[in-house]
């Protein structure tokens, strides 16, 4: 065979593997809409980031990055839709620590494998979590709510966004380390449980401070401590759970970028380092601050992670607290 059937056969060979490739190895990814599942409501903390990245993203691909909310089941319904979506890098999903983490200890069966079945990305943001009420003349103070809650068993009632969300998880703490016992009332997401909340429905909340900062800032609704080791800027006036004089009750939760697992390597990176950028913008930064989030973006490997190491860190909470697998 002559030299100029032999290259004439390797590129025709080279052709035909470049097309076999997905778009992502060919270095043309996106070339069409990605999905961003968000397993909430829209109005929520993760769905005002999702939104956020996925419009910086657009904005750098030239494709649009379209969020698509399938609430319900703390996440048992939108995170099976990612972990059986084709590992091409065109369905994503911007998902809370809870859904990852706490699902594990608090269901007897996930319809996911939480480390198996997903390719972490990155970290998005942290978010602090506050003690929220309505009626301040009749909690004025978390000590007085915590009082109330001692002299009460089971009388209080607490909203979350679900079972296993960051609001029940944070209200587990509460009760685990205060040793009181409240009635959990949970929702299909953190927006109706505020919304509950409000009504006089429930009598408080543990809401990420993102989702609980615009009715703190309209009065109607009222902090009192942060799970935080320090104040927040954002409500200086409201002092941290040690401050208020109830110890050993810090709890920040997070929002996570991931794909399908098997998604190719050179695409999570690639991603990564966008995202990064982003997070890391002077402009993406602020904006989040002022929402009450702080950009938090990691190496995939440093949010795999932390996600093993709650895992176990919530198993534990979550046996300690006494809350019997569903």
């Amino acid at each position: 065979m002559n030299t100029r059937r032999k290259l004439s056969l390797l590129a025709c060979t080279l052709g035909l593997l470049a097309a076999a490739l997905p778009a992502s190895a060919q270095g043309t990814y996106p070339d069409h809409p990605v999905k961003l599942l968000v397993a909430l409501p829209a109005g929520g903390g993760v769905d005002i980031i999702a939104r956020l990245v996925g419009q910086k993203l657009a904005a750098a691909t030239g494709q649009p990055f379209v969020v698509d909310n399938r609430a319900g089941a703390s996440g048992r319904i939108g995170l099976p839709v990612v972990a059986k979506a084709a590992p091409d890098g065109y369905t994503l999903m911007a998902s809370p620590a809870s859904f990852l983490t706490t699902n594990k200890s608090i269901f007897k069966e996930l319809p996911y494998d939480p480390q198996a079945d997903f390719a972490p990305i990155t970290k998005l943001a942290n978010q602090s979590m506050v003690l929220v009420v309505k009626d301040k003349q009749k909690f004025a103070s978390a000590a007085a709510l915590l009082a109330a809650a001692k002299a009460n068993p089971s009388a209080l009632n607490y909203a979350s966004s679900g079972d296993g969300s960051p609001q029940h998880l944070a209200a587990l703490v509460f009760e685990t380390r205060a040793q009181v016992k409240m009635t959990h009332v949970p929702y299909k997401g953190g927006a109706l449980a505020i919304t509950d909340l409000m009504a006089g429905s429930v009598d408080l909340l543990f809401a990420p401070l993102p989702e609980a900062l615009p009715y703190l800032k309209s009065g109607k609704l009222t902090a009192l401590a942060l799970m935080s080791d320090k104040r927040s800027a954002l409500i200086a006036d409201v002092p941290t759970m040690r401050e208020a004089g109830i110890p050993n009750m810090v709890m920040q939760t997070w929002i996570g970028l991931l794909a399908p697992a098997g998604t190719p390597r050179p695409l999570v990176d690639q991603l990564n380092r966008q995202v990064r950028a982003i997070l890391q913008s002077e402009e993406v930064s602020k904006h989040l601050y002022e929402i009450g989030m702080e950009a938090a973006p990691t190496t995939p490997e440093q949010f795999q992670q932390v996600i093993a190491q709650e895992i176990t860190l919530h198993a534990e909470l979550v046996k300690a607290s006494g809350l019997k697998p569903e």
